[in-house]
């Protein structure tokens, strides 16, 4: 569904994605996760087409994407905090959104229902509460029926109930054979959800398996937990890298 074929971007000096290769698959729902400025965030926007990389190839449905933006149709993106007009009305942001598709496809206002944003349409934007926003993300990322949905900090601000409507919502897309790729610190929810994990640092991809084969190797039975494990074990090894770089260092020096 998509290919990233060794994908790079630097930002002056700093170079947050080096070298990126990982396929997503249709049917399969992905925890991205990775410490901070580990290069999820660039990996996402530059196959939203919002960051340019500097090398590399993106592939959606066999076709690069180049100079071609048509294939964003094909995406519903969850963004982790949403940013609307804030005088516009939720029923005014929805119209406008549907409005600007011109060849809109089935639509899919489950979550419109779900969360009961069909009973305050006229409420302002500048009015809601962050949970009430959120609702509002959610539903404008599933609202086109895409068969690929990018979620970041999905469940992020929404009260207990919310959270499984959504979950709920999530796992049936998936069933459907859509994509889904969600960006979330709360392991819990990416247990529940996800099969397969792409871990993330410093630019690179460290792990890309599936979530019972990361539980495997870890011997922990939590994700949570076997990514903390991950973590600490690459963690370990570049310190190691590190101290035998500079016995390597300390060595040429002695014989020079």
């Amino acid at each position: 569904m998509i290919s990233i074929q060794h994908l790079s971007k630097n930002f002056g000096k700093l170079w947050a994605l080096n070298e990126v290769s990982v396929d997503f698959t249709a049917g399969k729902c992905y925890a991205l996760i990775g410490p901070n400025g580990s290069g999820k965030t660039t990996l996402i926007k530059c196959i939203l087409g919002m960051v340019l990389p500097a090398s590399g190839e993106l592939i959606v449905d066999g076709e690069t994407i180049k100079n071609h933006w048509s294939y964003r149709e094909k995406i519903g993106y969850m963004p982790q905090i949403g940013h609307y007009p804030d005088n516009m009305r939720i029923g005014q942001l929805l119209d406008m959104i549907k409005n600007i598709r011109k060849h809109p496809p089935v639509l899919d206002e489950e979550l419109i229902e779900a969360f009961k944003l069909d009973t305050m349409l006229d409420k302002r934007m500048h009015t809601l509460s962050g949970g009430t926003r959120q609702k509002v993300s959610a539903a404008l990322a599933f609202l086109f029926n895409p068969p690929v949905l990018f979620l970041d900090e999905p469940t992020a601000g929404l009260d207990p109930v919310s959270v499984e409507i959504l979950k709920d919502k999530i796992l049936r897309e998936k069933d459907k054979g859509k994509l889904i790729i969600i960006t979330s610190h709360i392991m819990s929810d990416l247990d529940e959800l996800t099969t397969d994990v792409v871990y993330m640092q410093e630019g690179t991809i460290r792990y890309n398996n599936t979530v019972s084969e990361l539980k495997e190797i870890t011997g922990e039975q939590k994700l949570g937990k076997a990514i903390a494990r991950l973590m600490r074990s690459m963690e370990r090894a570049k310190e190691t890298n590190n101290q035998k770089s500079k016995l390597k260092c300390s060595e040429s020096e002695i014989r020079n």
